[in-house]
């Protein structure tokens, strides 16, 4: 059988779904590999070095559809509904494409595909079991984003992260709070306390403070917290409008003296749920910076505007949409 590797056709996308190292393990399972032209360059693998671990490269997109048995994607359709519909019509029937297909945000595209007769393999519905984990797209990715969520917050905030004791005299350090202590936020409070921040992190779900607290962050005490929040596979899941009313009250002095804040509150299918008000924005001094890790879900901070960054009155708002693309390469 034939993996195919198409050049990943979103703006921006730089990672591509497989890399020349993964090749060997293929081959002994029997697949060989054909790679799209190019598939690999921005993600730091040239066409020749897939060749050298035994892929062969393919000059045309139509002609890698036409071959492959499986196309491996990490943006198929329903991840990628603009661009990726000129590979709709490259599909044919027993054909499976493996990737992130957003079946949840867009059920539209899985019933297209199955109009088509394709096998779809979504890989952000696998189960976060252990014998699943090294194929647990969101839990890897959410890593991604959480480490450079913080790193984009240090690049803005006009004041450094650490405390630092001088001849002039000490500085103190700075105060990042994150909301949400799934993968993404805590990798967040691990990279924050590595660059010495004091950080503060907090979460509706009561196991979470113990993996809060192990990384060397404080957890916040509100009293919402409870085993209700718990959804399926260690999620957090959808509240209603009261709950979070009552958890936005009960935010704000959190968010408010804090000079960093990144929010991580994601519901897979869902819009995502609104924490941080205008008001509160417009309490934080000047100089503070909010990263909306929930950007795609349209954010956690009414003020967020996917994709973009911006100013209100002071504080910088950013709400990125891809975070993994910024991070393609994987050492081989």
């Amino acid at each position: 059988m034939i993996v195919g590797v198409p050049r990943e056709t979103l703006a921006d996308e730089t990672r591509v779904a497989l890399t020349p190292a993964v090749l060997p393990m293929l081959a002994k399972a029997g697949l060989s590999v054909a790679l799209e032209a190019g598939a690999g360059d921005r993600a730091g693998f040239p066409d020749a070095a897939w060749e050298a671990a035994g892929a062969r490269v393919v000059a045309g997109r139509d002609e890698l559809f036409r071959e492959a048995d499986i196309i491996a994607q990490v943006l198929a359709l329903g991840a990628n509904p603009e661009a990726g519909r000129a590979d709709l019509a490259r599909m044919r029937p027993g054909q499976l494409i493996v990737g992130m297909h957003d079946p949840l945000g867009r059920p539209e595209a899985a019933r297209e595909l199955a109009a088509r007769g394709v096998t779809a393999l979504a890989l952000e519905l696998m189960p976060r079991i252990t014998r699943a984990q090294s194929m647990d797209v969101l839990s890897s990715m959410a890593t991604v984003a959480g480490y450079k969520a913080v790193l984009l917050a240090a690049a803005a905030l006009p004041r450094m992260f650490p405390m630092l004791t001088t001849a002039a005299g000490t500085i103190k350090p700075a105060r990042v709070f994150v909301i949400g202590a799934g993968v993404a936020g805590l990798q967040a409070i691990a990279t924050a306390r590595r660059l010495g921040a004091v950080v503060r992190g907090y979460d509706v779900r009561p196991a979470a403070r113990e993996q809060v607290e192990s990384l060397g962050a404080v957890f916040v005490e509100l009293p919402l917290t409870t085993a209700d929040a718990e959804g399926q596979g260690g999620y957090a899941r959808a509240m209603d409008e009261d709950f979070y009313r009552r958890q936005r009250e009960l935010m704000a002095k959190e968010v408010t003296a804090s000079d960093v804040v990144v929010t991580t509150a994601a519901i897979p299918g869902k819009p995502a749920p609104r924490l941080i008000t205008r008001e509160m924005v417009e309490q934080m001094a000047p100089g503070s910076v909010i990263v909306d890790l929930a950007a795609p879900g349209g954010g956690n901070c009414e003020l967020t505007r996917p994709g973009e960054e911006i100013a209100h009155r002071g504080v910088r708002i950013i709400g990125p949409l891809n975070l993994p693309a910024t991070v393609p390469t994987t050492p081989a």
